[in-house]
């Protein structure tokens, strides 16, 4: 079994960390660039197993802790944009990799779009889930009410409210193994607050207070974006024209989920990301659709 390796780094004096999973040399067929996995607060570096086991044989898989998650140092207050995307450069940097594809989902998604449009020249492909583009009223209101509670000392009902505002509840809109994900996300949410780290909290109030910036597009990149298809933290509506930003992407939303397709539909989406980063280049003869012109399906 390939040995993972794990790498130390500091960036703006503050302590954090990357997985590399080598690609198992033993497999053959494609062989594609480094592939670099970002999520949230609630998906460290040791989060992704089923990444391993889909993109294991194709590429070096890397997982990490930027500051703000995991095993890292808090971030301290005020915009991280500039430091998180400092933390990414400082892990391609020590790789020793030209280009690497890029895959962000919820918060993740928005450093990995963040540092693909200052460093363009360094992604190979770009992969985007549940992008979380517009956080509407009632979200935030959602989210005051469950740090009201963490406040008034009640940590289960925090978890329970925040794990539930991140999930689409409506009975008669099925979810792939809804109740599997949403205990999940609660026991997740409830063992970081019991273990003393704030960073669950944290990087779900950055997300509503710090928003990052999704505007200004992207070129020169080959680019999947895609999402539940009742993803009720941004709206999959709302997420193509986001999509329809950056030249030449693809936009799908998959069925029966919601924001938390990675843990609903995982080995689909582990699936469609690894086709996605090892798929052939389009022959200039035959250019990519554009991100607004309707797929044949939009759906997968």
């Amino acid at each position: 079994m390939t040995q993972e390796i794990i790498r130390s780094l500091t960036v703006h004096g503050l302590r954090y960390g990357y997985r590399v999973l080598p690609r198992d040399e033993r497999a053959a067929g494609t062989v594609t660039d480094p592939v670099l996995v970002l999520g949230g607060a609630l998906q460290g570096m040791f989060g992704w197993p089923q990444m391993d086991e889909h993109l294991g044989p194709v590429a070096d898989v890397v997982t990490a802790d930027l500051p703000g998650m995991g095993t890292a140092d808090p971030l301290p207050p005020g915009a991280a944009a500039e430091v998180l995307r400092d933390a990414v450069t400082g892990i391609v940097d020590d790789l020793g990799a030209p280009r690497v594809n890029l895959f962000g989902f919820s918060y993740g998604a928005a450093i990995a779009f963040g540092w693909a449009r200052h460093a363009p020249g360094r992604v190979a492909r770009l992969a985007l889930g549940g992008v979380p583009v517009h956080i509407g009223p009632d979200q935030r209101e959602h989210w005051q009410r469950a740090r009201r509670r963490l406040a008034e000392g009640d940590q289960e009902g925090f978890a329970a409210l925040a794990a539930d505002g991140l999930m689409c509840l409506d009975p008669d809109k099925p979810v792939h193994r809804r109740e599997l994900a949403r205990r999940y996300v609660r026991r997740s949410f409830l063992h970081a607050v019991r273990s003393g780290s704030a960073h669950a909290t944290d990087s779900l109030h950055r997300a509503l207070a710090d928003r990052p910036e999704f505007s200004g597009g992207l070129t020169g990149v080959p680019a999947l974006v895609f999402t539940g298809e009742h993803d009720t933290v941004t709206s999959p509506e709302r997420q193509r024209e986001f999509a329809a930003t950056i030249e030449g992407s693809r936009f799908l939303t998959l069925p029966e989920s919601d924001h938390w397709v990675v843990l609903e539909r995982s080995d689909e989406v582990a699936a469609l990301v690894t086709r996605f980063f090892t798929e052939p280049p389009p022959a200039p003869a035959h250019l990519p659709r554009q991100a607004g012109e309707p797929e044949p399906s939009g759906r997968v």
